[in-house]
């Protein structure tokens, strides 16, 4: 999915890298988790999702969140109980807890364990990203307005509210999915990405296997933006690819 464009005064929250903030979703009803990835997808997000606590605990570990929204009750451990699992192995990330119930006691043993905030069931999507997006302000992610719609580096510019990508002024036509994987490559440039980052950017697949659908899609990247000129994108064997002006 392509990022959100930022509406009239509206900011975005970027991780320091530059990469869209990530957050992990924890709840048993798969209808809530739908509605809830949706929207912090529209927010420009990567988000992942646990239908359990032990699932839960094996996501954050390989996903890496940058917060976590998650419900009291879960069919195995409860959510407290995911909590402390997830101190143990980051012990800054912003946890937003998911309550059914509007007991006194509850939000402060939530709190008390270690949870940064709470939402009572039911709730509005609008009032979830806010607290969110207040947690992670809190947290030392980026605040900033719309970032310069053309990213340049050397002859190649990519404008991404137009979509035009031209290489010493001459126009490139792309597919949507060359676009995205150019993009990722320009907004690290002289950065080595790994196949398995740029499937989980691009495709939003976990790694398993399918290197090749990368490598093909560098290499139509290549006809088109490298062809006749001097190479942008390069090749580091057994590591991945990484973009930079030509020298």
């Amino acid at each position: 999915m392509t990022e959100r464009e930022a509406g009239p005064g509206r900011v975005e929250l970027r991780r320091p890298d530059g990469e869209p903030v990530r957050v992990l979703v924890v709840d048993d009803e798969p209808t809530l988790t739908d509605l809830l990835s949706m929207a912090l997808r529209y927010e420009g997000w990567q988000v992942r999702t646990a239908g359990d606590g032990m699932g839960a605990i094996r996501t954050a570990r390989q996903f890496q969140p940058d917060a976590v929204v998650l419900d009291v009750m879960l069919p195995d451990l409860d959510g407290f109980q995911v909590l402390r699992k997830l101190r143990e192995d980051n012990a800054t990330v912003p946890v937003l807890f998911l309550t059914a119930r509007d007991a006194v006691e509850e939000r402060v043993a939530g709190l008390t364990v270690g949870g940064d905030d709470y939402v009572t069931k039911p709730f509005s999507l609008e009032e979830v990203i806010a607290r969110l997006r207040a947690l992670l302000r809190r947290s030392g992610f980026a605040v900033t307005a719309r970032q310069e719609a053309v990213l340049t580096v050397g002859d190649l510019t990519l404008d991404e509210e137009s979509h035009e990508v031209r290489r010493g002024g001459q126009l490139i036509t792309l597919t949507a999915t060359e676009f995205e994987l150019l993009r990722y490559l320009m907004r690290n440039p002289r950065r080595v990405l790994s196949k398995a980052q740029i499937l989980d950017r691009v495709w939003n697949y976990d790694f398993g296997g399918q290197a090749n659908v990368v490598e093909l899609y560098i290499s139509y990247l290549r006809k088109k933006i490298d062809a006749g000129r001097q190479p942008m994108i390069h090749t580091l064997r057994g590591a991945g690819y990484l973009l930079k002006p030509a020298e």
